[in-house]
């Protein structure tokens, strides 16, 4: 079970420095372009960024150490996050793989 936390806490933290470093990127002093070629270009300069990985870092430690306490804090500070921006980073993915495959066939 400790390996199940600690994935999860992993791709949480991932997504949420992802999800923080786009939005800063998208601030109103940046481009306006979009599309999805944009999006895999932003995530591509993210993962070269320092920034994300602090943030992912912090997070990751953040939810690791709410992963061993109590329960209730363990509930409110591990389980229903990591669960809710898994569940969300991985369907906003799948939805990006299903556009992609469609709009590839046309």
């Amino acid at each position: 079970m400790n390996y199940v936390k600690d994935i999860l806490s992993g791709l949480a933290a991932l997504f949420i420095a992802e999800f923080v470093c786009s939005w800063l990127l998208f601030s109103p002093s940046g481009s306006k372009a979009t599309g999805l070629i944009v999006l895999v270009a932003m995530s591509l300069e993210n993962l070269l960024s320092p920034l994300f990985w602090i943030v992912a870092g912090l997070l990751f430690w953040l939810f690791f150490a709410a992963s061993r306490s109590n329960t209730t804090l363990r509930v409110c500070f591990f389980w229903i996050p990591t669960l809710l921006v898994s569940t969300l980073g991985f369907a906003f993915v799948g939805m990006l793989t299903y556009l992609w495959i469609h709009f590839r066939h046309q």
